[in-house]
């Protein structure tokens, strides 16, 4: 067992660990798992092993803890060694003792070290900028996920998923997750978000849609040495005539601290933030070929005109749904967590930060990749990327090290081939076309009506 198990750590290093080798080493992780007080036994499933089995697990197409099995004696037979139990038990518990801390504490270092490889000359105007926004996610109809995460209100009881509230931090160049934050609906977005604030490095640049476009939002954003730059939030008036004009409509105000306190921030929270804040207001055009031009206004705390003039901020708002919306839907879509199956409160959360990781690993194949296309980013296909990665892993990680790195250099050129086609605004309707099976809607719970067949 314990030749199994190190056997099995060096494939996994080798092949969905490689795109990874200079930014999590061996010995970094062994650093971690001494940090957060792990020990172990050995065993197959060591708490190594089962990161990255849990990080292979969520990239297939086939989630299941019995595929992932499968994958992992394949690899063994394949390097001659006697595989364990195909028997999904080991493996199920070994994700239970894996603590939720680790999964957590390695997105954000996975996205920094990646950004640090980045040439500085890439960043917008000299700075980082991190672009969040939140969704949701369903799960298994458990008893236990009732309880943490309830269905939405309009459900009858039995006939609704438990739901859960997802708020996340993009880095706008590698479009890695740099932070993430989990609760159950009730809790707004906007909350959420005010928790991850302090995840912020100084110099950071935060964006965001109109609904974080509030002076609280601007203050603690502030308070990280962090600037915002958000869309202004519609209840508040903007007057261009007044302030200190930089251009036309642009100008520079100053804002003042609402009397009303927010009921989520405690009194010590709220007299912390400054009773004025200097705020610039610009008016932005977003021009679609086709289509009339929308004008929008941002609220920023980036004072200078001259550094960061209009033309900046809008390209640089230009990107915000791609590098948010698109990139959520990659989350959800590409890689299948809008619906997770675990039935615990704790293996929900543990299956959404090991999809975050998985994540994180195809946005460092494919900022590898990048150069082979001058680093045009948005080109690369994430589904793609997955696709080709997937197909490499098996001969990744049962091949001599000699070949190794020629078949990785060979898997970053068919990803860099692999480019989306150049379809600039482009729009289709949001409209379905096959029509579904024509089965009635769940409207009682299963059991009265499994009762009612059986009457």
């Amino acid at each position: 067992m314990p030749k199994s198990a190190e056997i099995l750590k060096h494939q996994l290093f080798k092949s969905i660990g490689l795109p990874w080798r200079d930014i999590l080493p061996e010995a970094r992780l062994d650093e971690l798992l001494s940090e957060e007080g792990i020990t172990y036994r050995n065993r197959p499933y060591t708490p190594i092993v089962t990161l990255w089995a849990m990080l292979y697990q969520a990239l297939s197409a086939d989630k299941s803890l019995r595929n992932t099995v499968k994958g992992i004696t394949t690899w063994l037979t394949a390097a001659g060694v006697r595989p364990p139990s195909s028997d999904t038990g080991a493996y199920s518990k070994a994700r239970d003792r894996l603590p939720e801390s680790l999964l957590q504490r390695l997105i954000p270092e996975t996205a920094e070290r990646l950004e640090q490889t980045v040439p500085k000359d890439h960043y917008w105007c000299g700075r980082c900028v991190k672009v969040f926004d939140g969704t949701t996610v369903l799960m298994a109809d458990s008893e236990a996920n009732q309880d943490a995460y309830p269905q939405h209100g309009n459900q009858a009881v039995g006939c609704g998923f438990p739901l859960a509230r997802v708020v996340v931090f993009f880095c706008l160049l590698t479009g890695a997750v740099v932070s993430g934050c989990i609760a159950p609906k009730t809790t707004s977005e906007i909350v959420m978000s005010r928790w991850l604030y302090q995840d912020l490095s100084p110099d950071d640049v935060a964006m965001a849609d109109q609904a974080y476009g509030s002076y609280v939002d601007l203050a603690l954003i502030q308070q990280q040495g962090a600037d915002g730059v958000l869309r202004k939030h519609h209840a508040r008036h903007t007057d261009f005539r007044k302030g200190r004009k930089h251009g036309l409509g642009d100008h520079q105000v100053v804002w003042h601290k609402p009397n009303r306190r927010p009921t989520h921030m405690s009194a010590d929270e709220f007299a912390a933030i400054p009773q004025t804040l200097m705020v610039r207001e610009v008016r932005l055009k977003l021009s679609r070929k086709g289509f009339r031009d929308q004008f929008i206004i941002v609220v920023t705390t980036l004072l200078d005109a001259k550094r960061y003039p209009a033309s900046q901020l809008t390209r640089l708002y230009g990107w915000r749904w791609h590098a948010a919306e698109v990139n959520l839907r990659h989350l959800k879509t590409t890689l299948k967590m809008e619906m997770l199956t675990a039935k615990t409160p704790e293996r929900v959360r543990k299956e959404i930060w090991s999809h975050l990781l998985a994540y994180n690993v195809l946005r460092s194949v494919m900022e590898q990749a990048s150069p082979f296309v001058r680093y045009e980013r948005n080109r690369l296909s994430l589904q793609g990327a997955r696709q080709h990665f997937n197909q490499m892993l098996t001969l990744l990680a049962t091949t001599s090290n000699a070949t190794q790195q020629r078949l990785y250099d060979h898997l970053l050129q068919d990803i860099a081939a692999d480019l989306l086609p150049q379809r600039p605004n482009r729009h289709e309707p949001r409209v379905v076309k096959r029509r579904p099976k024509p089965f009635p809607r769940m409207r009682q719970p299963r059991p009265i009506l499994k009762a009612k067949l059986a009457a």
